[in-house]
């Protein structure tokens, strides 16, 4: 079966990669993707980096990961209070 992985996820993985925090070992073990996936879509993410300054791209798959960065900073906020 064949696992498909939303460009969300995938932009995630890529960031977390290319930020350098974590090890491709981690971010594996953390996903439980292979290393060569992420190696794959860091690439990919590379060769078609001009894309991301497109309003179209922003809007169809940026977007959703700050959405997602609003809803932590909210369940944060609540925690505080």
């Amino acid at each position: 079966m064949i696992k498909r992985h939303t460009k969300s996820f995938k932009l995630t993985v890529v960031i977390e990669a290319t930020r350098g925090d974590l090890t491709i070992s981690q971010i594996v073990s953390n996903y439980q993707i292979s290393e060569s996936l992420i190696h794959r879509w860091e690439k990919q993410f590379l060769d078609q980096g001009s894309a991301v300054f497109e309003t179209k791209y922003l809007s169809s798959f940026v977007a959703p990961l700050f959405a997602v960065q609003k809803l932590y900073v909210k369940s944060g906020e609540l925690t505080l209070e």
